[in-house]
């Protein structure tokens, strides 16, 4: 015999009025970066493949580099995949007890995986461009 209790919770959708914290940011970013990641995986394979098949693939993959739209899309992967690492190695150094685990830490090796991001983001685009 169950009970039916109502829940008087309030339930806030609409998502522009919530703010989320810096660390829960950086969690949804880094899984969205490892996704982004995953998927740019295959487009990079599939361009290296066609780079190694012959030198007229080379000059294929090389003319298709050349685009500002693939340079941008490249620059995206990069960026991701930055984000990702040092998020990962955010995550790995709390694991191993490098780091403390509490708010405060959590907060400035958030801002860290952020800051180290950008940088790396603004390299990437040099190198590209």
């Amino acid at each position: 015999m169950g009970l039916n209790v109502k829940k008087q919770r309030p339930v806030n959708l609409d998502l522009q009025t919530i703010q989320f914290p810096v660390t829960a940011i950086a969690s949804i970013l880094h899984r969205v970066s490892g996704v982004i990641t995953f998927v740019a995986v295959g487009i990079l394979l599939w361009l290296l493949g066609i780079s190694l098949y012959s030198q007229e693939g080379f000059l294929q993959a090389a003319a298709i580099m050349n685009s500002f739209f693939v340079k941008f899309i490249f620059w995206g992967i990069l960026t991701a995949l930055a984000y990702h690492i040092c998020g990962g190695i955010r995550h790995l150094l709390m694991d191993f007890g490098c780091i403390e685990e509490n708010l405060a830490t959590g907060i400035r090796s958030a801002q860290v995986a952020f800051v180290l991001t950008v940088v790396l983001s603004i390299l990437a685009g040099v190198l590209l461009w």
